[in-house]
């Protein structure tokens, strides 16, 4: 007798592979904190011992259109660990520590060892953060996605001591501007970067990237750089952190920003990366627009005091970050201008 749901598209052995595959690779990624089963309708995990007011800091992204270079490529791992990354990154900015994590994979039709892929990277990066894998949602919704794409979201929830919290309300005219080198594109822009590189320059993933010795998968597939190692043994030194995510420096930096305070960042304190210099100039891309959708190589931002800027560079240095000074905060109306050579 014919399968009626498979018929029209649903195939539930191949999710059930899935969930076997995906149960294995999760299971690598549970810490002491985690409670419960695997499989369960809801993931649990345990609020560390020793806070006294803990405070939950909950996080959902995506990877955007960077999964269709991804399915281009044939490389699915890799984005699983920009998802856990770039999460871990925004809860980092408010000082938290990542407990657990969240994945969901929607798809058209369901291909085990894709889904498997996309998961290894989010147990991978799990793994790196001390961070558990508490479950997550595999879709097969064939009426939506084409044949070979899918999409990737995932949700991440860390905790912090309540008075320990970065909210920006910390900063003063005066500080500074300290920033963290990305690894490329990150997660943003990829609408934009994609039209460039295979319509405008008509390149495909295994070609060249110009001016980078490196092939167009290696750079549009760069891992999202996560900023803990760096960031979490100064963080009672930080006034603020803005992560650079879409929008750019001035449209996030103006997020941890308190009245009155206006960041000028120094546009030639920082080399952009090959990348972004060969995307403005074979897209015609103006400066501004470039500010607006790219990280233009800083995928991290802190606010510091001047006494801790030495420590809290030192930090990154040791991480294997390099930062630059970038600007600093003076007294004005709240918001972010750049500063010409």
């Amino acid at each position: 007798m014919t399968d009626r749901y498979a018929a029209a598209g649903v195939h539930l052995d191949a999710a059930e592979e899935a969930r076997r595959r995906i149960g294995e690779l999760a299971r690598t990624t549970r810490t002491p904190l985690a409670l419960g089963r695997l499989g369960a309708f809801g993931g649990m995990v345990r609020v560390p011992v020793g806070f006294e007011r803990p405070v939950l800091v909950l996080s959902t992204d995506g990877v955007g259109t960077k999964v269709l270079v991804a399915a281009r490529a044939g490389l699915h791992d890799t984005v699983g660990e920009d998802l856990v990354n770039h999460c871990v990154n925004d809860v980092l900015v408010h000082g938290a520590r990542p407990l657990a994590f969240l994945d969901y994979i929607a798809t058209g039709t369901l291909e085990p060892a894709v889904a498997a892929a996309l998961v290894d990277g989010v147990a991978r990066a799990c793994r790196a953060h001390e961070m558990t894998l508490a479950g997550g949602e595999t879709a097969q919704l064939p009426d939506l996605y084409q044949p070979g794409h899918y999409d990737l979201a995932g949700t991440i929830v860390g905790v912090v001591e309540e008075r320990d919290a970065l909210h920006g309300d910390r900063v003063r005219p005066g500080d500074v501007l300290l920033g963290y080198a990305s690894t490329g594109l990150h997660t943003n822009g990829y609408t934009l970067a994609r039209r460039i590189v295979f319509e405008t320059l008509g390149l495909d993933v295994g070609a060249e990237f110009p001016d980078t010795g490196r092939s167009v998968a290696q750079v549009l597939l760069a891992v999202h750089r996560s900023y803990a190692a760096a960031v979490t043994p100064v963080l009672s030194r930080m006034h603020a952190l803005a992560h650079v995510t879409g929008g750019g420096i001035p449209g996030n930096l103006v997020r941890v920003l308190p009245d009155g305070c206006e960041a000028v960042v120094d546009a030639g304190a920082w080399r952009w990366p090959a990348v972004f210099r060969v995307l403005m100039r074979a897209g015609a891309v103006s400066l501004g627009e470039m500010r607006r959708v790219f990280n233009l190589g800083i995928g991290m931002i802190a606010i510091v005091a001047r006494d801790d800027v030495e420590a809290v560079a030192a930090a990154a240095t040791r991480a294997g970050v390099e930062t630059w000074i970038v600007g600093e905060v003076q007294a004005g109306a709240t918001g972010v201008r750049f500063a010409e050579r």
